[in-house]
């Protein structure tokens, strides 16, 4: 039979240690370090927000504070036939030329230059932008166009972070999922 007192010394054995593992696991998260804390979006499937345009509604989705850090939003929809058929988005003006930035209102200042990326197969560009005006709570937009011939898709997507290093990857991880890999190939008819 255990007595009372090494039941007790136990139990506060085994407090001790579940502290230093939480402290442990905070530490390496970067909570309470000061490096940027590691996050797992999570994107919800919302109402298209925006009143009519010519290319129609889009899909909408949320990623919550709790999972991405700070609240982001990502708007997603084809455009068949604006592409270039031969070359696709080739470059910034093109991007900035077929991408959904207007939607948003206000003004937005491009943060740099874009860059190429690759969706499933298709080939496009992603630039970020800093937002000025309606949209302000959120602080940064990245446009994301890829295409496939004369057709594409354009993701938009709005954060309440200035700094995009880290959610730029996570919304492409989005784009190539394979929920949103099979939206795209039935849109596009590939």
């Amino acid at each position: 039979m255990v007595s009372i007192h090494a039941l007790r010394a136990k139990l506060a054995l085994a407090a001790i240690c579940v502290g230093a593992g939480l402290a442990l696991g905070a530490s390496s998260s970067g909570v309470g370090s000061g490096k940027a804390a590691v996050w797992h979006p999570v994107w919800r499937e919302v109402k298209w927000p925006f009143s009519g345009d010519p290319w129609g509604p889009g899909k909408a989705y949320i990623c919550r504070a709790a999972d991405c850090g700070a609240e982001a939003r990502i708007y997603l929809r084809a455009k068949m036939g604006l592409c270039n058929c031969a070359t696709g988005i080739e470059d910034d003006a093109d991007l900035d030329r077929m991408g959904d930035l207007y939607l948003l209102g206000g003004d937005v200042v491009p943060s740099g230059a874009g860059r190429q990326i690759v969706v499933g197969q298709m080939k496009g560009r992603s630039r970020a932008y800093a937002l000025k005006g309606p949209q302000e709570a959120y602080r940064t937009a990245i446009t994301i166009g890829y295409s496939d011939r004369c057709d594409m898709v354009v993701a938009t997507g709005i954060l309440q972070r200035e700094r995009q290093d880290a959610t730029e990857p996570a919304i492409l991880e989005f784009l190539n999922s394979p929920a949103v890999l099979r939206w795209t190939e039935t849109t596009l008819g590939l």
